[in-house]
Formats: C-alpha cells, structure tokens, sequence
C-alpha cells in the first residue's frame, strides 16, 4: 500500500529534477535512501530546542518523519539528502555490472556515495568492513553496518530473491556499541496493542555516537533475567544504534539502598488491570478500546476498509480527531458533524460532509466485519467469520464461555481467552454498547447459512502476494467455507487464487486449464 510522497521527494535538493547527459532510457527507475546527515540533524534540533519546540531522537527518525509530511514546504525546509544504490525498470539498458550502473547515474546527475567501492572476494570485503568502522565517526551520517552485493548482473538474476530479500546482497553490520552508567528509574509505556513496557531512566550516557537516558527492558521476565535494581549500575548497548538496551548489571557496584522494579497491576495511563496470560512474556492493558495509549490505533483499525470501511477516514485524519479530542473511542466517530470534521487540516466544507455520509453509512455493517473492527488480539477477518457463523448473534457471542468458544472452527485456547475477557472488560463493553447505540446494524444470520459449506470437496491454492488479508486469514476463511487449501497446483486444483507477484504456480495453472480467482475475486466469495 505505502504512502504517496512524491512531492515531498521533489523537494529534496539532492535529488535532480531532470538528469544531465544524454543516453538514459525511456523509463527509469532508481532506488536509494533518503537520508540526514549528522550536521543537519543537529542543527535542525538546535533550532528547534530554542524555539521550545520537540526535537527528534536520531536522524533515522528525523528523516522518516520529514518524508511523510503532509505539507511539502515542511519536508523542503528540513536538511534531507539522497543516494542512489540500485536500479529496477530501466536498469537492462545499463549494462552487465552493478558498479557501472551506478557510476552510470552518477553521471546523469545523481548522488553515489564516495564510500561506494569495488572489492574482490572476502578477504576485500572484509578490509573494507574494517576500514568504514574505524572511520564511522568520522562520517557526515550514522550508520550500522555495510552492505556487499554480488557485482554481475547475470549472478544476481541466477541467485534471485527470498521473500522480498536478494540473495545476492547481504549486510554485515557493526559490533554494538556498550557504556556503563547508573539505572535511576523505570517508567512503564503502554504501547498501541496494550503491551505495558518498562523503560529504564539512565543517568545521561554517551554511546554510539548519541546521549542515551532512556532504555528499553523489554518485560517482566527480562527484568528478573537480568537481576536488575533501581539504583544499578548496568551496562547499555545501543543496538542497531537505534535502541538502546540493558544487556548487564554490574552487581559489584550495586548500593546498599538498591530498590526492586515492581511491574504495575493497573495501567498507567488508563488504571485499568494489567493481565498477562500464561505462556506470554508481554503483559497488557485490559482497557482495550478505552485506553488513551491505544486509541488511535484501535480507531484506525475499526474505520480501516476491511473493518468498518470508513470511505475517507485515513491514518492523518484519525489522529487529528484524538489530538484534538474530538474523538476517544469508535463510538465518538458517529457522532461528528461537518462543522466539527471542517476545522481539521485539510478538510474542506465538500469533504467533510462526505466523510460524514460515509460514517454514516458504515452504521451497516456484517456481523464479522463489526466483530474484526473490535480489533481483539489474534482474532483476524477469518476467525471473525467463524465467530459469527457459530454464534449467529452478538449476544450469544458475548454470553459464551471459554469452553464454548473453543468448539468455534480455528479458535484455540489463546484465542478464546482473548476474546472471552475482551468482551468482558468493563470499559469494552461501555464502548460496546455505545456503538450500538450509535445505530450499527447488520443482517441477521440465518443457522442454514452458517452451516453451509459452499467450498466443500474443492481444492483451492494461494500464491502471489494478497494486499487484502494475510495469507493464513485467506486460508483460514476457505477452510471455514469447506475447501481444502493445498500448497501446489496439480490435476486436483480446482481454483488457483492469483495475488500480486504470482509466479510458477499461475503459468502451471493455466497450462492445466484450472479456474483462476483474482484476489477481488476471492473477497466476493468470501463475502457470499
């Protein structure tokens, strides 16, 4: 899916609007990363730090965040830089080499890195890993590691990818860089899917090239792992050079008033029970849908297409609403007016009655896509419609016991305690009935329907890359309707589903003359 930023692109000045030379083909395409050098980013910190504005964390962040600016005259103003480092379209008319094309788009007008160089076999590898570490300090960006590609074009089209990864290239990345200094506090965080993560204050350190005061200790079960007390001194490694973390506790030099970190039995942030099930590391907020933490991305995920299908109501709007404090759970979107969804940025008077009719008609809805926008940990579109099909209706969803729940098609123990206590949790439930208040609906379902296997005695395979569901969703859902879902094409296929990217299986199947389902397709059947 990705995000359209273009324009913001255009704005960087080391990018070219048009290359120089002559001989470059209809269509090219060039890949690289943009960037912050080290001076740029510290200078726009300083900047801001004086005008009492937030300053960001490393460059990496910095330039992530530049990129995906809504206003492009905030990208422009921010100190970006670019490198090429391949070619995809366009690339056959460069020639045999890696190493050529590139010094082919540096002559076009295009940035290379002067770090970029030709070495042969493991041993110049190796020195060259070497001498970029010994220099690392002394570069104008941070960076982790390098990255050896297999020169010859002919090679890399041989060794070819694994998932979304070349086979071809491989990074060798830097020893973390490890500092002592004193454990002051720990601080809990609640993440977006409820996951209470201790933070550890450290007293100011220097370590890869940044101050750390803060450090990840991950959970409970590191905690005790660790041995860690208040008062401590540990050792912190900036891993990646992105996160820093506590790999060791220096138990010689632990003081005598040395305090215990006590995990938190209530959230901080919403005061609702934190749980943590047996068999899981990580312990979560029960407050669900009515945790402020885990608002926005509850909120995202109940109006996404999928979900409740929200025409309009992207990731930048949502945020806009809970910043603004317009809206704090699902049940607030239906009751905004146009005049409340026009003061927001970029939303005009025409867009923000569309965006009111839309909501409004999300009011009807299927039983499945409500149960999935609930967003309730490990329960996908899939196991959504099994739910449903089993239940028939909400309040025999809410009435069932774990035991239940467990006679439910693709619902295990986890599952079922997942959605048994979600439905339960106080706060859940006022949202719950808030949003039914609202006016959501769906039609009724009838206990023929759930028991119809219209898939049964069929046969179907996956391939290609699905943008709509995961692949395990898919294949869950087609069990559910009855189908056998085989890893290979043969004789006994009886459809092919084909996503983005379909390979060997498509031609094998077209070759048998075997039914082939777009993933539309796929949706549409799924949905009856």
């Amino acid at each position: 899916t990705g995000e359209e930023i273009t324009e913001n692109v255009r704005t960087i000045k080391a990018i070219p609007l048009a290359l120089r030379g002559t001989g470059w083909p209809e269509r090219l395409e060039v890949r690289g990363e943009v960037f912050m050098p080290k001076a740029g980013f510290e200078a726009m910190n300083a900047k801001a730090l004086a005008a009492g504005e937030k300053v960001f964390v490393n460059p990496r962040n910095a330039a992530a965040g530049s990129l995906r600016q809504l206003d492009s005259r905030i990208t422009a103003s921010r100190p970006l830089s670019f490198y090429a480092y391949g070619v995809g379209v366009g690339g056959e008319q460069l020639g045999d080499s890696h190493f050529g094309r590139l010094t082919q788009l540096k002559e076009w007008g295009l940035p290379l890195s002067p770090e970029v160089k030709l070495k042969e076999g493991a041993a110049g590898c190796q020195a060259f890993h070497d001498d970029i570490l010994a220099r690392r300090g002394e570069l104008p960006y941070e960076i982790d590691g390098v990255v050896y590609k297999v020169d010859a074009i002919a090679l890399q089209e041989e060794l070819g990818f694994v998932a979304r990864a070349p086979r071809w290239a491989t990074a060798h990345k830097f020893p973390a860089q490890e500092e002592m200094t004193l454990l002051e506090n720990v601080e809990f965080q609640v993440g977006r899917t409820g996951a209470v993560t201790p933070v550890a204050k450290l007293k100011p350190v220097f370590v890869g090239g940044v101050t750390v005061s803060n450090a990840t200790l991950h959970n409970a079960d590191e905690i005790e792992r660790l041995g860690v007390m208040i008062g401590d001194t540990v050792i912190v490694r900036r891993a990646g050079d992105v996160i820093p973390q506590i790999v060791a506790v220096v138990e010689a030099q632990r003081p005598s008033d040395a305090r215990a970190i006590l995990f938190p039995t209530e959230c901080p942030v919403c005061c609702s029970a934190v749980e943590r099930l047996e068999g899981e590391a990580v312990a979560r907020c029960s407050g669900g849908l009515f945790c402020e933490a885990q608002r926005k991305e509850a909120i995202k995920h109940f109006a996404a297409r999928r979900a409740m299908d929200v025409d309009g109501l992207g990731d930048k709007i949502v945020e806009q609403l809970v910043d603004k404090g317009l809206v704090k759970t699902p049940a607030d979107l239906f009751s905004l007016n146009a005049i409340q969804l026009a003061g927001l940025e970029r939303m005009g008077q025409k867009s923000a009655l569309n965006l009111v009719a839309a909501i409004d008609a999300a009011r009807s809805t299927t039983l499945p896509r409500f149960l999935f926008a609930l967003g309730i940990r490990e329960v996908g579109e899939a196991t959504a419609l099994n739910l449903a099909n089993h239940f028939l209706t909400l309040d025999a969803l809410r009435a069932a016991s774990v035991e239940q729940l467990l006679e439910v098609a693709d619902v295990g123990d986890v599952v079922a305690k997942h959605v048994y206590y979600f439905l339960r949790q106080p706060h859940n439930v006022e949202v719950l009935e808030a949003l039914l208040a609202a006016g959501i609906h769906w039609p009724a379902i009838e206990k023929k329907e759930a028991a119809e296997q219209p898939f049964a005695g069929k046969t179907f395979v996956l391939t290609g890359t699905l943008t709509t569901l995961s692949r395990n969703d898919a294949k869950a859902a087609l069990q559910a309707l009855g189908a056998k879902v085989a890893g290979s094409v043969s004789a006994k296929t009886d459809v092919l589903v084909a996503g983005e990217a379909a390979g060997s299986k498509l031609t094998k199947a077209q070759e048998l003359g075997i039914t082939i389902w777009t993933e539309e397709e796929l949706q549409q059947a799924l949905q009856g």
